[in-house]
């Protein structure tokens, strides 16, 4: 869950928005070290693209880079950075569509889970069936509606509130919420309906 930032942390994050203003080379590496894993966890969780998502993250940081001086600090600097990711990647998502490769990789959590099968013997009829899973599962989120995975990815992996998400996807709450339960009910009915086949 993403915890509301403390006078202090709002203090450094204000200082490092200045120095990254003064074109602070640490500064932006300190910004690069602490929100890398983040932003490629939310580009990968709406383009299911890894090297795409290695490229976007590259993206979202020159963005950074190159608009510093237009952000406000009406929103934190998180904030602003999940909006960033979350845009260049709909808008990738959207010009590569037909061309979107599928990698059977497993869909790995902000925390490094991966939904996977439980490991208790690993013989190889088991390692197929959870390749299987996980191909499967790969397939059904990249169904989803680019809007509804991205709900899904902000919650799900990044923790975030219904009135964060609300605010980075510039939506209601109700309509968060809704395809927030559009999206679990798809991937849920999906998943058994794999799982019953077995």
């Amino acid at each position: 869950m993403v915890s509301k930032p403390t006078k202090k942390d709002t203090q450094g994050e204000r200082a490092l928005v200045e120095r990254l203003k003064n074109g602070d080379a640490e500064a932006y590496r300190t910004l690069v070290e602490t929100y890398q894993a983040r932003v490629f966890n939310i580009a990968y969780g709406i383009t299911l693209d890894r090297e795409a998502s290695l490229e976007l993250a590259q993206d979202v940081f020159l963005t950074v880079f190159r608009k510093i001086d237009g952000f406000r600090s009406e929103s934190s600097l998180a904030t602003w950075l999940h909006r960033i990711t979350v845009n260049l990647s709909l808008n990738r998502l959207r010009r590569w569509k037909r061309r979107l490769r599928r990698w059977h990789q497993p869909y790995e959590t902000d925390d490094g889970h991966t939904v996977e099968w439980q490991q208790d013997s690993e013989t190889p009829e088991t390692r197929l069936r959870k390749k299987e899973f996980e191909r499967h599962f790969q397939t059904q989120l990249e169904r989803l509606p680019e809007k509804a995975r991205a709900i899904l990815v902000l919650k799900e992996a990044e923790g975030l509130s219904y009135d964060e998400i609300a605010h980075l996807l510039k939506l209601k709450k109700g309509t968060v919420s809704s395809r927030l339960f559009y999206a679990r009910r798809k991937l849920k009915a999906a998943m058994e309906q794999f799982m019953e086949e077995e």
